[in-house]
């Protein structure tokens, strides 16, 4: 191989690590700010929530957006861009009115179906390349979270199709993510925001609740907990494939098992636990065969 050749390869490996360590940076803030905000729907509603913690977030944002107003008046593909923000709205409302009525650990194990809609759908629609062992992985973490799941006909509920709904979105999000990725990271948090934001100003005034001084700094806190939450996933998503990060988001079940007890005093079963630890043994498995590849891309031509 040329030295012409090598630095791109180690670029495009270094990416992708980076990727993978963003992906797992904004799972863990992702996963506080459910719990924060499964905490505030005990009080105020879903559409209360959405709007208040889009003003916040936006208002975090605000000097960002400025600076980078140039980019939104140069949108690519904005029929597609349109079709991310309703999908990216509808899976935020369906994972809280999911949360509402159901435990944060059960909500976000359904979400980890996730990643197995992305992995086929990006490898039949984006063509990226997925070999069989991270099929493998992915699907061994799949077992992981049917095992902590514990699936029976008493978890066949409204909540829970509302929850497997979210996922499927998620999903889709994040696919049209990675092929928007020219598209400035601030461009694409600040549509989702203002997405969530005109949805809860619909349906926020059906049932207000005016939020006190304390309640109002948690409102703060979940918007910009959003923010670089969202930045995170974002750049993750723009710098290395789909099929290669969004598996880590197999994490989420971790965090959903501590903030459910360190909040909500839920104690985790020995089935969710073994599925948990299923799921990390995945994921760790992923990250090594990623390295292994970086390692062997260096000799060899990288994947095309």
């Amino acid at each position: 191989m040329s030295s012409l050749s090598r630095p791109a390869v180690i670029d495009e490996r270094s990416a992708r690590l980076i990727g993978i360590g963003l992906m797992l940076l904004g799972v863990c803030m992702f996963s506080f700010g459910d719990a924060l905000g499964k905490y505030i729907v005990a009080t105020y509603s879903v559409g209360q929530l959405m709007l208040l913690r889009a003003v916040a977030s936006l208002l975090l944002l605000s000097p960002v957006i400025w600076r980078s107003r140039g980019h939104f008046m140069r949108i690519e593909r904005p029929g597609l861009q349109a079709v991310r923000v309703v999908l990216s709205t509808l899976e935020v409302a369906a994972f809280f009115w999911a949360a509402s009525y159901m435990p944060l650990a059960d909500v976000i194990t359904y979400y980890l179906a996730a990643p197995i809609f992305v992995t086929a759908a990006a490898a039949i629609f984006l063509r990226e390349r997925v070999g069989w062992r991270r099929w493998g992985a992915v699907l061994v973490g799949f077992c992981g979270v049917l095992i902590a799941l514990r699936p029976s006909t008493q978890t066949v509920s409204w909540p829970a199709l509302i929850a497997l709904g979210g996922s499927a979105s998620f999903a889709a999000v994040m696919l049209i993510t990675r092929s928007l990725r020219a598209t400035p990271d601030i461009v694409l948090a600040s549509a989702q925001f203002i997405g969530t934001l005109v949805f809860g100003a619909a349906l926020a005034p059906l049932s207000w609740v005016t939020p006190s001084w304390s309640d109002s700094g948690m409102f703060a806190i979940a918007g910009a907990i959003s923010v670089m939450a969202l930045l995170s996933i974002n750049r993750s998503l723009i710098l290395a494939p789909a099929s290669v990060v969004v598996p880590y988001q197999y994490s989420m079940i971790l965090w959903a098992v501590m903030f459910g007890y360190l909040v909500f005093a839920d104690v985790p079963s020995t089935p969710t636990l073994i599925g948990a630890a299923i799921i990390i043994g995945a994921g760790l498995y992923i990250f090594l065969r990623e390295q292994r590849l970086g390692k062997a891309q260096v000799v060899v031509a990288p994947p095309g």
